[in-house]
């Protein structure tokens, strides 16, 4: 009985995807892990990979057309096993096609924090275990791409081709904290009524918005002496380094809107917008705060880069509570930035000028920067916020706080 490889889910926002290239023909013989097709998604291009062993009888899908999530794209079975009524192509955003041919849907597992269930359970395809065991990587610190977070094999060339020699091999990152779930807190009756009234004022995100002027000329500094030491790191780093660090300050902060309850992160999680081509996507630097400068320059230019050629993974621009926009870069003075849902807040970053101040009574020039704090109004109040900005101002213009 043929198999149907459905249209996964390879991102929580997207509906449809279309496929761009076939890497499997018809009468090919498919193992389980198999890289079959490559898929254009909302976010990035991404492989399909087989979980049956057997081979391709049957594409339903050509190149360049697209399919709701969970239709069938093709088919896996026996050699020369013919499919019957199989579906034909989905138009875009129409429902899942029904066959008439029986199908038997692809086995995906249950969705599972870091692809683990409680009972230490991988779920990983067979080659991605092998993979990592030749290797010697532990298929246990992978996150998976796959459907359902499934570690596939695109996940073990990923980790292999950032690991060091095997006689060298150390993780780059060892978190201080390790990764948590976050709390679930109810909503008391107070936060109700504001999340109800704040929402009939502006409906979707109530937001709100503070502004606070940075002195940046120590932070000036930091990056020029590690561009020194031949490290590249940019304003825009140390802005998620301080805004991570400030998040950690500001528990309260760190929290999202989740209709009757809000969630409590216990790890500290950055996203930073990226301009792409069609529009703008935000990777997250996981556990930014314990990270030092350099491995947030490293982790940022790559994630900007993969996400410019549409190639992250959708662990990689989930998550998070908040996130940086910065504009300076265009010589943008301030602007205020729309909230990514489920991020309670987002900061606004204009450009380092030079500025008349007042210092000790008399007029001097000071690199200055504005920052905006756009906040969700359910969550954060305004005296939360000036409290978080307050910590976040004095992180940038002392930075040698980041370093120890």
């Amino acid at each position: 009985m043929a198999t149907a490889i459905q249209m996964p889910s390879l991102s929580p926002t997207m509906k449809e995807g279309k496929i761009t290239k076939w890497l499997k023909k018809e009468g090919d013989k498919i193992s389980s892990g198999d890289a079959i097709a490559e898929v254009e998604t909302d976010k990035s291009n991404l492989e399909v990979e087989a979980f049956d062993d057997g081979f391709l009888v049957k594409v339903t899908v050509k190149e360049g057309e697209s399919a709701p999530v969970g239709a069938p794209i093709a088919f896996i079975g026996e050699k020369g096993e013919k499919v019957e009524g199989a579906p034909a192509p989905a138009a875009p955003k129409a429902e899942a096609p029904k066959a008439e041919a029986q199908v038997v849907p692809i086995r995906q597992p249950p969705p599972a924090p870091a692809a683990a269930a409680p009972s230490g359970r991988v779920f990983a395809s067979p080659l991605a275990k092998k993979m990592a065991h030749d290797q010697g990587l532990d298929i246990k610190a992978l996150h998976g791409s796959g459907p359902a977070g499934r570690i596939v094999k695109r996940d073990v060339e990923a980790a292999i081709s950032k690991a060091p020699p095997a006689a060298a091999r150390a993780p780059a990152f060892v978190p201080v904290v390790g990764r948590q779930d976050p709390e679930k807190i109810p909503l008391s009756t107070m936060r109700k009524v504001i999340a109800q009234r704040m929402a009939e004022v502006k409906p979707g995100v109530p937001h709100f918005y503070l502004t606070v002027d940075v002195e940046m000329d120590a932070a000036l500094k930091i990056r020029e002496e590690a561009k020194a030491l031949e490290s590249k790191v940019s304003v825009n780093d140390i802005v998620i380094k301080a805004a991570a660090v400030a998040l950690r300050r500001s528990p309260k902060m760190n929290r999202t809107f989740q209709g009757d309850h809000v969630l409590q992160h216990k790890n500290v999680d950055v996203g930073m917008a990226v301009a792409i081509e069609d529009g703008l996507i935000t990777p997250v630097i996981l556990d930014a705060d314990q990270k030092t400068l350099s491995q947030i320059s490293t982790e940022s230019r790559e994630l900007a880069e993969r996400a410019r050629r549409r190639a992250l993974k959708p662990q990689e621009y989930t998550g998070g509570t908040i996130a940086i926009s910065n504009l300076g870069m265009y010589g943008i003075d301030s602007f205020v930035a729309v909230i990514n849902p489920p991020h309670a807040s987002i900061l606004a970053v204009g450009t380092v000028s030079d500025r008349a101040v007042v210092r000790d009574g008399q007029p001097a020039v000071r690199k200055m920067m504005s920052v905006t704090l756009s906040g969700d109004h359910r969550v954060i109040d305004g005296a939360l916020g000036a409290e978080y900005l307050k910590e976040l101002k004095a992180l940038l213009e002392h930075p040698m706080r980041l370093l120890f």
